[in-house]
């Protein structure tokens, strides 16, 4: 067991899941760490209690569990430190809130997760933040709309519902010469298939709730960072007071065990799915980075690793009138795909997406975008439920 750490820095990529994040020495030989249900930690004395001269203080601060998992990710993520948030959002505003202030100016990638924006308008201006939205192919051109008072870029690749891709690296290296710090929404990717602080970025942000859960039962989220950024993170953390709970954080550990063979089946079928709709009537387009025809694909192919289960098509109609009638009809015949928010889990999932929200990268023009979760279920009879959809969408 002495040279366990460096075998594990030396293994795959299944076999680091199966075992970072906790070591069985340190609780008897137990597999799994324990879940510690705490609030209140007991100190010997006052002076330790004074100078806080021991590991766990209070239950807001840290416990056993948690630390398996933010030990975890750190090993994935390739960061020097990772808080956990009760969601997603969480995961974005947090760090917002970190390294932004009243005064500061901050550029958002206009493709972002819809409640970042609805954040970003609301308490962010609120706050005395201004915000501006740019066009996810700006690329190193970012640096015309940056400045003096520009505090933070943003980035999501790819974009939310939409999928546009952007050039990390060029982004992250103009926002450096300024001083902003850079962050980036990798839920779509994961660790796994795309690290971001690898190419620049400071603050990797992730829906735990997505892939490392991978049943739709836990809300979650993770935020990574450098070195030089992750003071100022973990103090944002403790002064919000945001923590996940330990059954959910335990959880998420374990559902990392499985993430990247469940990675593995989700993007087999996603991309055959994608295939199978790219040569179908009916479909005017599908907006998936692996596919060569995406516009952003050669950025996909040059720097990710791989590709997760969900991804969007235009269902084509004939007119601005048909689209929210075909698209109704398309998801209301289906049986397999649920109609619901999020993704990430076992199961397909169907959503109707609404871009009215978008500034600069707007709906398109050819018809409803429809976003599907490809889940673990056969291909055969994902395409067959599609199929009953596009029969259905047919007779609008």
């Amino acid at each position: 067991m002495k040279d366990r750490k460096k075998m594990l820095a030396e293994a795959g990529t299944d076999t680091r899941l199966c075992h970072i994040g906790n070591d069985p020495s340190d609780f008897f030989g137990f597999v799994n760490p324990p879940v510690v249900h705490a609030s209140t930690v007991l100190f010997p004395d006052v002076k330790t209690m004074e100078t806080r001269a021991q590991k766990y203080t209070y239950g807001t601060r840290g416990t056993p569990t948690t630390d398996a998992l933010c030990a975890a990710i750190d090993e994935l993520e390739g960061s020097a430190g990772t808080i956990l948030v009760p969601s997603g959002l969480a995961a974005i505003t947090v760090p917002f809130l970190a390294y932004l202030s009243a005064g500061d100016h901050a550029l958002i990638v206009d493709s972002v997760y819809s409640p970042c924006r609805h954040f970003c308008d609301t308490m962010l201006t609120r706050l005395g933040v201004e915000i501006e939205y740019y066009d996810p192919a700006v690329g190193a051109g970012i640096e015309t709309l940056i400045r003096p008072n520009t505090k933070l870029v943003h980035t999501e690749a790819p974009g939310s519902n939409t999928f546009e891709m952007q050039d990390i690296r060029a982004i992250a290296d103009a926002a450096h010469k300024h001083g902003c710090v850079v962050t980036m929404d990798n839920t779509w990717a994961t660790p796994l298939y795309f690290r971001p602080l690898d190419f620049g970025v400071d603050v990797s942000i992730h829906a735990a709730t997505k892939y490392p859960s991978g049943h739709s039962d836990i809300l979650m989220g993770t935020v990574s960072a450098n070195e030089a950024h992750w003071k100022a993170l973990h103090e944002a953390q403790i002064t919000l007071g945001t923590c996940p709970s330990p059954d959910d954080s335990y959880m998420i550990l374990r559902g990392l065990r499985t993430m990247g063979l469940r990675l593995d089946a989700h993007q087999k079928a996603a991309l055959a799915v994608a295939e199978w709709l790219e040569g179908r009537d009916g479909v005017a387009r599908v907006l998936h980075p692996a596919l060569p025809s995406f516009p952003g694909h050669d950025i996909w192919k040059r720097d990710f690793k791989g590709a997760s289960g969900i991804f969007s098509f235009v269902l084509a109609a004939d007119g601005q009138a048909q689209f929210k009638p075909k698209a109704r009809a398309f998801l209301d015949e289906l049986s397999l795909f649920g109609l619901g928010y999020s993704w990430g889990g076992y199961e397909s999932l169907a959503v109707m997406v609404n871009l009215d929200d978008r500034r600069i990268c707007k709906a398109p023009a050819e018809g409803p975008v429809i976003r599907l979760q490809i889940g673990l279920e056969n291909v055969e009879d994902i395409i067959a439920d599609l199929e009953r959809g596009f029969a259905a969408a047919a007779k609008v």
